[in-house]
């Protein structure tokens, strides 16, 4: 093929009609948006083309072509198609192609609600990282994970017992099992007994108490028994640090003549080790100048585990004190602080809860936790520790006030100095639906 020279001629009338173009656009994109202009110059291009082959001349222009064509999309229609150069001169430059304006962006506005919940989540998730700061730290236990409410009943709107309800029950139930006057002192702790606390030692009521729980006073002893012929005795009761430096199989062993030994050896075995590290805790202190506690550094020093700083804590503290050690609940504890510890405690066991029930001193829809937090506002102080024995002793021997009793019963004519108070509900023995089990309130039907 022939390649046709340009003539000046012709090269001058492309570049005015170019020109004339590129003035037309920039006339269009000043009435649209200021931009930035590229100047531009024909003989730049020509000068360029002049240099290249016409196969390197027709590969540019596809590729300019292609390039027009993306940014044609990308800005949209707005703009007219940019103009084209005469006879084959290629395509003009579209100044707007080479503007440097970039598109807004769009800022979001974030509400102080929005960025309040924001930093809720994200100290959330700091205290969940750094809930353990320390390698090998354990976390600290909830101190009331029963949800006692001390000084508050949980039922402000069940106004009994009255104080006139409590003499009048205790003054009923003295005529058949004797008057209960609270001891003076703590008798010394006995080897053949484990009872419910009724020892000097805060450590040692709390185990026996543990030990006497849900079983009967034989087999509590003689679980008890046990750990004195395993590990032996040290200030006249079992030598606990022994217990506690022993095997987990070794304390089952001595006590699993008493039932739930699996159970209350990894109790046992779980309080000991934390009473030994808490009475470590508390000799580092004491032995410091202004610790003045010569009494707990002695204890540690003999190897001897104890809980008696309790006496020094304010009854409801002591409770929470207790109930944070593994298996104890506000039962045992209560009993520690009413026996052992010599506070005024209503403790509620089986025995009370039902006849308590009975009574009406406790809302139908209530468990021990629950009944025990209203008692023991309800109840006067002075007559706590004579209502809980009076109440164990009647739970216990009554014909008509036992678990699970009925007319059927051994000595149920012989009747009860409470009927006319109470309402008893519940299974009874050999009844069938539509039966009474007679008495006072009685008259409430029952399954058997």
């Amino acid at each position: 093929m022939t390649r046709i020279t340009r003539s000046a001629a012709a090269r001058e009338a492309a570049q005015r009609a170019a020109e004339t173009q590129l003035s037309q656009a920039r006339t269009f994109e000043t009435s649209q948006k200021p931009v930035k202009r590229v100047h531009f110059t024909l003989a730049d291009t020509s000068a360029d083309e002049n240099r290249l082959s016409p196969s390197e001349n027709r590969t540019k222009r596809r590729k300019t072509s292609a390039t027009t064509s993306k940014q044609r999309t990308r800005t949209g229609s707005r703009l007219p198609p940019p103009p084209q150069l005469p006879h084959n001169l290629g395509p003009a430059i579209n100044p707007s192609q080479t503007s440097d304006t970039k598109t807004p962006v769009k800022t979001k506005i974030i509400k102080r609600e929005e960025a309040d919940d924001l930093a809720a989540k994200l100290q959330h998730t700091v205290d969940k990282a750094t809930q353990i700061t320390d390698a090998g730290k354990k976390p600290k236990k909830k101190t009331n994970q029963y949800g006692l409410t001390p000084g508050t009943t949980p039922f402000p709107d069940w106004a009994h017992p009255t104080p006139e309800e409590c003499e009048e029950v205790n003054n009923l139930l003295s005529t058949i099992h004797g008057e209960i006057i609270p001891p003076t002192t703590i008798p010394k702790p006995s080897l053949t007994v484990t009872g419910c606390g009724e020892v000097p030692s805060v450590l040692d009521a709390l185990i026996r108490t543990l030990l006497s729980g849900a079983t009967t006073g034989i087999n509590s002893a003689m679980a008890f028994n046990g750990l004195v012929r395993k590990f032996g005795i040290f200030e006249g009761s079992v030598n606990w640090d022994a217990v506690r430096q022993a095997s987990l199989q070794d304390i089952f062993e001595a006590i699993k003549c008493g039932g739930l030994a699996d159970v209350k050896s990894k109790k046992i075995k779980a309080i000991l080790d934390m009473v030994y590290e808490e009475n470590q805790e508390r000799r580092d202190v004491s032995a410091k100048p202004e610790g003045g506690k010569q009494y707990e550094v002695a204890c540690v020093d003999q190897n001897l585990l104890s809980l008696n700083h309790l006496h020094s804590l304010r009854t409801e503290d002591a409770m929470m004190e207790l109930v944070k050690y593994p298996g104890i609940g506000p039962k045992t504890a209560a009993c520690v602080l009413l026996f052992c510890l010599q506070r005024p405690c209503f403790a509620v066991d089986t025995h009370i809860f039902r006849i308590c029930k009975w009574l009406k001193w406790v809302p139908d829809k209530v468990t021990e936790v629950t009944a025990f937090s209203h008692l023991e506002v309800r109840i006067p102080d002075h007559l706590k520790y004579s209502l809980h024995q009076l109440f164990i002793h009647h739970g216990k021997s009554c014909p008509r006030c036992r678990a699970i009793t009925g007319q059927s019963s051994a000595g149920w004519d012989k009747g009860c100095v409470i009927d006319h108070l109470v309402t008893r509900t519940g299974k009874r023995k050999g009844e069938t639906v539509g039966e009474k089990d007679g008495g006072g309130r009685n008259g409430r039907k029952h399954r058997s």
